[in-house]
């Protein structure tokens, strides 16, 4: 891969990347078959990915016609990433299987190592005979919505598809590597300002954020909304808030300490909730929820923003999901795409449907929305809210990091790209984005 880098580095021409042999081998961090029952009888907090995760060299899978190979100068950790690294809620290996018994080219999935990541920022080296859009040499970022084209289920939007899946989760050949296997169908352009390590850890949770609040398909926010937004320092809860912000709605944050309340409120948040300060304690004990620390949460946000909010931007599940029903106002939306809690969830069905609210499940983003998603990246109107970086041979140490809850925004993993800061193309537009803004989250970190 040295080969690969140095062309890079060097600024070499399409064709010249075109012509470097691919190697038989490559690094790679993956999780193994036949440690899939390691963490057996461990309760989840205690599931080290450091144990799990293994860097080493793995074979250069073969290339199907609709399909790239990237160089991949950076990924980043998501949660889908903890939750392959401690097998949980249950293997990964599972959905490899599947994918390995629908077709010759689902085959290559299937097998006894799993490649993880489902972000990465790099260039393409190679693209089968029926990309028409990519050559090698492009500068591209990776969504992870895995579809089959050619399926009529995919078809209006994609996400609906009877095959979907998250690559690098419910595929093989994720972005944790310095090679990736992508459909071309899963390239956007790099943003030109950005380094490789701040393009790397969008694609993921910006699609998902944007899709949940601005498109037709989630909550489809309009100007002067209130939005309650959990986790909003975390990697969903970061973009939440700037489209809330950009869309010229009203976002209420909540997290978990004074320092994340600054980070937000440098970011431009102005109505931000410690619930560590506040206390609330939405469950009396592991069965039984309490609706008066439901209503205390309900007023501390009329007295943020004058009233309850129009859309609940919902992920932690089980904790919050009954909090997040009674907060929305009459007529609200909870919009909900994960639930890092726990997945049984419970709330008082009366103020749901008293109230006529909705709940509705969002999951990822079709094409469309992941570009244009992407595309205000590029432009410097959304913001990437990088706060770590680790090299890939510590990416059980970062899985670790996101697991535990000891990050802010989210955490990058340098896989070629040898040193940070590397991959800015238009120096001009960062300066006009200002550098102070866009390392904002890292400047929190430090």
């Amino acid at each position: 891969m040295q080969a690969f880098l140095d062309a890079i580095q060097a600024g070499a021409s399409g064709d010249d990347i075109a012509a470097l042999p691919l190697p038989d081998t490559y690094r790679a961090a993956y999780v193994r078959r036949d440690e899939a029952q390691l963490f057996d009888g461990l309760d989840s907090a205690d599931k080290d990915p450091r144990k799990s995760l293994h860097v080493g060299e793995v074979a250069v899978p073969e290339m199907a016609p609709d399909e790239a190979v990237v160089a991949v100068m950076a990924g980043a950790i998501n949660f889908n990433t903890v939750w392959t690294s401690i097998f949980e809620p249950l293997p990964t290996f599972g959905f490899l299987d599947r994918l390995g018994k629908e077709s010759a080219w689902g085959a290559r999935h299937a097998l006894d190592y799993h490649v993880v990541g489902s972000d990465a920022s790099g260039v393409v080296v190679r693209t089968g005979s029926a990309v028409r859009n990519w050559k090698p040499g492009d500068r591209v970022t990776i969504h992870c919505n895995y579809v089959d084209d050619q399926d009529p289920s995919s078809h209006d939007d994609s996400m609906l598809g009877a095959n979907q899946r998250i690559w690098g989760f419910e595929t093989n050949f994720g972005g944790l590597a310095d090679l990736a296997l992508v459909k071309a169908n899963q390239l956007m352009p790099k943003p030109a300002h950005l380094s490789w390590e701040e393009s790397a850890v969008n694609a993921l949770c910006n699609s998902t954020s944007y899709r949940m609040l601005v498109s037709p398909n989630g909550a489809a926010m309009q100007q002067g909304d209130r939005v309650l937004v959990w986790g909003a320092s975390g990697g969903l809860g970061a973009y939440a808030v700037q489209y809330v912000l950009n869309g010229g709605g009203t976002p209420v944050g909540v997290v978990s300490s004074p320092e994340k309340v600054s980070l937000l409120h440098d970011l431009g948040v102005e109505a931000v909730i410690d619930r560590k300060a506040a206390g609330y304690r939405f469950w009396k004990d592991e069965h039984t929820q309490d609706e008066s620390e439901w209503r205390r949460l309900g007023k501390d946000i009329r007295a943020l923003v004058g009233d309850d909010v129009d859309i609940v931007f919902e992920h932690p599940g089980r904790q919050t999901m009954g909090a997040s029903v009674f907060a929305a106002k009459r007529g609200g939306t909870i919009v909900t795409c994960a639930a890092t809690s726990g997945y049984m969830i419970e709330y008082d069905n009366r103020h749901l449907w008293m109230k006529l609210k909705t709940i509705k499940g969002s999951h990822f983003a079709n094409y469309r929305e992941a570009w244009d998603a992407n595309q205000l990246v590029c432009d410097g109107k959304i913001l990437p809210p990088l706060s770590a970086v680790y090299p890939l041979g510590e990416v059980g140490e970062a899985t670790y990091q996101v697991h535990r809850n000891l990050h802010e925004g989210k955490i990058g993993v340098l896989c070629l790209a040898p040193t940070e800061g590397l991959g800015i193309d238009d120096p001009e537009l960062r300066a006009r984005v200002g550098e102070d803004r866009i390392t904002l989250f890292r400047r929190h970190g430090a």
